[in-house]
């Protein structure tokens, strides 16, 4: 089944061109069955290539999805048209009153900042803490996913002065849980990170669970019991090209980086990179939306309430 997005959104016809089966809203409109409500909270700067990376994820399930992009505030942003912003995203303010079945806070490029340095800060807070009632279950990406342990549970990141760059393997645990059904034991995932929260911190905190890590990342993904949060430090959306175009704009920019590890072959740049992430990026987004979102959630939205730790 499809995702609904709007008809003119440039996404649109990325996706028709990988034969991925989207959805116009006239055509949504006729059908009798109730669409998966999921906002993406997008705190990229380059909007629209999140926007794809995400909503490719999102197309391969037997689910209609409406789809709300959502911003945080008016800023303009330098690598997103200002008509782009203001033809398809909504300002949290307007949606506040809206409940979602599921929700995706992104990334965001904020490298080494302390998180009360970050402009937009309370703001994010109002929302992580909004979604506890407004939300079935709430995915939060790579610096999102370290937000949300430091603001509900007071653990905070330690900041590396290296980062870590590149595609690593990970150790899939909970192997009967839902969310990694399918899984092989080991799956690779890329991650671009500064943070780390040492895996002991996560299983310190009750009801958390570490479903994947490795010796080199650490926790990769970790997952509330009662299925409401779901936290990825890593990127399983990003493209086969994205930390190739991250390495080579930090070195144009005379930045001192290490070549992504794992990534290129013989780790040489001027080779192609190995891409061994989508498969199971795919289906970790497949398996939250059905297991997490889907097959939780109540028909009758209104009737969703309370949240983790409520």
């Amino acid at each position: 089944m499809p995702i609904r997005i709007p008809g003119d959104l440039p996404a649109l016809d990325v996706l028709n061109s990988e034969n991925i089966f989207v959805m116009n809203e006239q055509r949504a409109v006729s059908q009798d069955i109730r669409p998966l409500e999921v906002g993406i909270l997008n705190l990229m700067p380059n909007k629209i290539e999140t926007e794809v990376q995400l909503l490719r994820l999102l197309s391969n399930t037997p689910l209609q999805i409406n789809i709300d992009l959502i911003r945080i505030d008016n800023t303009s942003h330098k690598n997103t048209p200002q008509e782009h912003m203001e033809a398809f995203y909504h300002l949290f303010d307007d949606v506040e009153s809206k409940k979602y079945d599921g929700l995706i806070v992104t990334g965001a490029p904020l490298a080494k900042l302390q998180y009360e340095d970050v402009k937009y800060w309370e703001k994010i807070c109002v929302v992580m803490d909004w979604a506890r009632t407004h939300v079935q279950s709430t995915l939060f990406l790579c610096w999102a996913a370290h937000a949300a342990i430091y603001h509900f549970f007071g653990i905070n990141r330690k900041l590396n002065e290296d980062k870590l760059f590149g595609v690593y393997a990970h150790q899939v645990n909970h192997a009967n849980d839902e969310l990694v059904r399918g899984f092989d034991s080991s799956i690779c995932a890329p991650h671009s990170r500064y943070g780390e929260i040492p895996v002991d911190d996560y299983l310190s905190i009750d009801g958390l669970r570490v479903m994947a890590e490795s010796p080199e990342t650490g926790a990769y993904l970790v997952a509330s019991e009662d299925r409401r949060m779901v936290f990825i430090t890593g990127h399983p959306e990003y493209d086969a090209d994205t930390l190739d175009l991250e390495y080579k704009r930090d070195i144009n920019a005379g930045i001192d980086i290490d070549v992504p590890n794992n990534y290129y072959e013989n780790n040489d740049p001027s080779l192609p990179p190995i891409v061994n992430w989508r498969a199971h990026g795919t289906l970790l987004f497949t398996n939250w939306l059905n297991y997490y979102v889907y097959q939780q959630t109540p028909y009758d939205l209104s009737k969703l309430n309370g949240g983790v730790n409520s």
